[in-house]
């Protein structure tokens, strides 16, 4: 029934695109706040959608980074920006972790946006230092449990889908490792690849490189299956520890932005993410194309915030 709705989603998605641009949207072009540093997931996924919204929007897409306050600033700035389609946002899991993680916010996420649509999802990978003797989660847990605080992980900031992930894993492993912010992924992985911190949780994207080149070593993921540019890699569920994480890039609008606008954005999207090419380098960086609708979406929103809000009560987890 699902797999119904979406098909006829992207079949009038796809058609809705010209009328609605013949409609007069859009006329000027359009930004995509990142509410990261380059080089993470967030902004991967933006500069992978852009030129497609480019070409069937027929208007620029200037992508602007705005980190900062754990993706705060970002979002923030968004959410008060004028609801006419012209400035967009593009998240993971913070915009939903942080309604719970953050005392004061100046935004609710389900009642200051309108979700658009998933462009794409991918799971979080484990990834160690290659000096670090572990070989597996296993090795890691035994690890961490004969030396209890004294390894750190990095994540691309407080409330982002990587601190929390590393929060669970503490959590479920019952283990106690040291959570380190930093203003974004790149700089997050940096400082496991120069040494200075041990592990760290990101985006297959951004850490495909430095696996590469053997400067990483993944020993598991936090999806329900293997990811396929990792087959060799378990899931931290198959090493028996109850962890499930699954980071959706999408993008988001303020509230009172009309209907038809997103609609016409909706539908931008969701070619985009079915575009063989876009596809091919979406799966090719370990993510899954999605485009979905904004009502599925939305009801997605509305149940992470459920979810990550019981992962930071039950895990402790603050806001460094």
């Amino acid at each position: 029934m699902k797999s119904h709705f979406v098909l006829a989603f992207v079949a009038l998605a796809l058609s809705a695109v010209p009328a609605a641009q013949a409609q007069g949207y859009p006329t000027k072009p359009i930004k995509i706040v990142v509410p990261f540093t380059p080089g993470g997931g967030v902004d991967i996924n933006a500069r992978l959608l852009a030129p497609k919204l480019t070409e069937y929007l027929n208007q620029p897409i200037i992508i602007e980074s705005r980190p900062g306050a754990g993706s705060n600033i970002g979002t923030e700035f968004v959410a008060k920006s004028p609801p006419d389609g012209y400035t967009l946002l593009m998240n993971g899991g913070a915009v939903a972790i942080n309604m719970s993680l953050y005392k004061k916010l100046g935004y609710d996420a389900l009642r200051d946006f309108i979700a658009i649509s998933v462009f794409s999802e991918s799971p979080n990978v484990l990834v160690v230092h290659p000096s670090l003797p572990v070989k597996s989660a296993k090795d890691l847990i035994a690890l961490a449990k004969a030396r209890p605080a004294a390894l750190n992980f990095s994540s691309s900031g407080s409330g982002s889908t990587q601190h929390l992930s590393g929060e669970l894993f503490n959590l479920r492993a019952g283990v106690k490792t040291v959570h380190v912010p930093f203003k974004g992924t790149a700089p997050a992985l940096t400082s496991v690849v120069g040494g200075e911190i041990e592990m760290s949780f990101a985006n297959i994207p951004a850490i495909s490189a430095f696996v590469k080149a053997g400067r990483l070593r993944p020993i598991a993921t936090t999806g329900l299956k293997r990811a396929a540019q990792l087959p060799d890699v378990p899931t931290l569920k198959e090493h028996g520890i109850d962890v499930d994480v699954t980071v959706r890039y999408g993008i988001f609008v303020p509230t009172g932005t009309p209907r038809d606008i997103v609609n016409t954005l909706a539908a931008a999207i969701a070619k985009a993410a079915r575009s063989p090419d876009t596809r091919q380098r979406l799966l090719d960086q370990g993510a899954e194309p999605v485009g979905n609708s904004p009502e599925e979406f939305g009801k997605i929103m509305k149940e992470e915030v459920v979810r990550w809000a019981e992962v930071v009560r039950v895990s402790g987890a603050k806001a460094d």
